[in-house]
């Protein structure tokens, strides 16, 4: 299927590693420009060398701190100078879920709320808040904001709630842009393969007196394919709704998380 990105303009935060990178990886594999959005200009300079060596057509890497609002509309300003305009948004600056962020009621202070709230809620309104007014012009655009499957769970109070807001904020939003051509989405990735991954189960197998291959086995019995999905399958997911191809999708959350069992959303 072509998913007519070909020469399409897309910003990606947090575009240097991680899922972000994957999305830069197959949208510029679809024949997208991509602007990377990062904090680490090393990591984006990185970044952007292996999406070339890969034969991306065009690659801009612009260092901001979605958390402030000025560097916000300064990098959407040099994309769309560099671009002449954005289409695509996909917002992808957070921390993982596996952070350290507090799970209970009494580790969880008023500051690891906010900060959450301030990386990803907010930080992906600024971002929005910027390019909207580029994608109405035109009369066309895509928002993917990359949230995670915490937002259907109770098993971690930060992260079920600044997942549930993000969610909450593309269906409104996805209410007022839709109209005038901008389709805003909401990708819940769950347990995801990236280079962090490693480290993590590392870290998991130490605490729990096993090894990795049993914490990746029992992760990946957490889903209905029965392995953790990769970054590369999230970002096909995120790449097909930032398509013209996915026009009936709007304001909608959509699982890529390779399965909940037992549960049904509907």
């Amino acid at each position: 299927m072509d998913l007519q990105l070909t020469g399409r303009r897309a910003i990606v935060t947090g575009g240097s590693r991680g899922i972000g990178f994957a999305v830069a990886r197959a949208l510029a594999g679809e024949g997208a420009r991509v602007a990377l959005l990062a904090r680490d200009a090393g990591r984006l300079d990185a970044a952007a060398a292996a999406l070339r060596d890969a034969g991306a057509p065009e690659v801009l890497t612009v260092p901001a701190d979605t958390t402030d609002d000025t560097a916000v509309r300064a990098a959407v300003g040099v994309v769309a100078d560099r671009f002449g305009g954005v289409d695509i948004l996909v917002n992808a600056a957070a921390r993982p879920a596996s952070a350290g962020a507090p799970s209970d009621l009494a580790g969880t202070t008023d500051d690891a709320v906010r900060v959450e709230l301030e990386t990803k809620l907010l930080g992906y309104l600024r971002c929005v808040r910027a390019v909207a007014p580029l994608m109405t012009a035109q009369g066309w655009g895509r928002i993917v904001n990359v949230s995670g499957l915490n937002a259907r769970r109770s098993t971690s109070l930060v992260g079920s709630v600044r997942n549930v807001a993000v969610a909450s904020m593309t269906a409104a939003l996805a209410h007022e842009l839709g109209p005038q051509g901008v389709n805003v989405t909401v990708v819940h990735p769950g347990i995801t393969e990236t280079e962090r991954t490693p480290g993590v189960l590392a870290e998991r197998a130490a605490a729990a007196g096993t090894d990795e291959a049993a914490v990746r086995a029992e992760l990946g019995a957490t889903t209905t394919i029965g392995r953790i999905v990769t970054a590369a399958e999230v970002a096909d997911v995120i790449a097909f709704l930032c398509s013209p191809r996915s026009v009936a999708v709007n304001g909608d959350a959509v699982a890529a998380g390779g399965g909940t069992p037992g549960v049904t959303h509907y």
